[in-house]
């Protein structure tokens, strides 16, 4: 007489984990958080001059700062070579350069936190197969236009060590809206991920035309306000509405109208201030879609970042561009954009 066990014990079930949403929105909000950090360091950085006291790009080896008077007086000799040194800097002593070092190296350090805060926190998930359906795809890219704002902020500094005394500014308004933009992208994920958690099956958010023309327009204010800290064009005047008692500054125009628009100091500080009233005018409908949705906190948070950020905008001018008002400029200009991806978020979503 012979004996057949239940098939459930003959062969169990291979084991399935389950899609972790919740685990995977929070993570994503710590990323965005130190996204917008790196903002604000990038932010010192610029202000303080400190862009290109490092001249080297080392993604392994520079991960530790110069550790002996030795390696200090490496760096510094290798700094003494720039042109920014030679033509500005001529006789800084080593503490001064300490400083600015201080700031690029936290910079570069901080961009190698984010991505490891990325990176394995993303290869655990996907080894607990707890990504949902569809969303695997879209955090590689992210992962990879990560490390890809690495290579671009290395050709931005490289600008700088030749013949310039600074970072061109075409380059560093690319390094600064991809950041914006992987910011952008790391939020809207995180809200699709909170969705899921409440919602499970619901389908990710759409981009809509409202969104796309919104996100064009804040795309062009944050290029010009790019090239405005890149050209030094905040300090051309203290005045607003006027500027240097003028409503329309001269602008050099004999190389041509656009290549004036994005050379001249004038011509982009005076787009840079009047565009920021259709970017006004283009968020308070984006905020209006995302409250029609029914989401009333998205609305609260456009309207208030876009008004501080108008106020920070001119207390930047009028201070001559004052230290702590520049940088929360461009902090707040970052929370504007992840409030906007919010907005957008919550005027895409489509029903299960």
């Amino acid at each position: 007489m012979s004996y057949t066990a239940p098939s459930s014990t003959l062969a169990a079930p291979p084991l399935r984990h389950a899609a972790h949403p919740v685990a995977i929105a929070n993570w994503l909000w710590t990323v965005a958080l130190l996204i917008v950090l790196m903002v604000a360091v990038g932010g010192i950085t610029r202000l303080t001059e400190s862009g290109l006291s490092i001249t080297e790009w080392k993604p392994i080896s520079g991960t530790l700062p110069p550790l002996n008077d030795a390696a200090w007086a490496s760096e510094f000799t290798k700094y003494q070579a720039t042109p920014e040194y030679l033509q500005i800097n001529r006789g800084m002593s080593l503490a001064e350069f300490k400083f600015i070092y201080f700031w690029e190296y936290i910079h570069r350090l901080l961009g190698r936190v984010i991505g490891l805060a990325f990176a394995l926190p993303l290869l655990w998930f996907a080894v607990r197969r707890q990504i949902p359906r569809g969303y695997g795809p879209r955090l590689v890219l992210l992962l990879i236009a990560g490390g890809m704002q690495g290579v671009i902020g290395w050709w931005m500094v490289t600008s700088g060590l030749a013949e310039r005394t600074d970072v061109s500014h075409f380059r560093l308004a690319v390094h600064l809206n991809m950041a914006l933009t992987i910011l952008a992208a790391v939020v809207w994920t995180a809200l699709d991920m909170r969705r899921l958690a409440r919602e499970p099956g619901a389908p990710a958010a759409r981009l809509t035309r409202v969104a796309v023309i919104t996100g064009g327009i804040l795309l062009f204010q944050l290029v010009f306000g790019a090239f405005v800290a890149g050209m030094n064009a905040g300090l051309v005047t203290d005045q607003w509405p006027l500027m240097n008692g003028q409503v329309v500054p001269d602008v050099d125009t004999s190389g041509g109208v656009l290549s004036a628009l994005v050379n001249d100091p004038w011509a982009v500080h005076f787009v840079h201030r009047w565009w920021a009233l259709v970017a006004v005018a283009a968020m308070v409908v984006l905020a209006r879609a995302a409250r029609r949705a029914g989401n009333r906190p998205a609305s609260i948070a456009i309207h208030s970042a876009v008004g501080i950020q108008v106020l920070l905008g001119i207390a930047t001018v009028v201070s001559g561009v004052n230290f702590h008002a520049a940088v929360t400029h461009q902090v707040v200009g970052a929370l504007l954009v992840a409030s906007a991806a919010w907005g957008a978020h919550a005027a895409g979503r489509r029903t299960a």
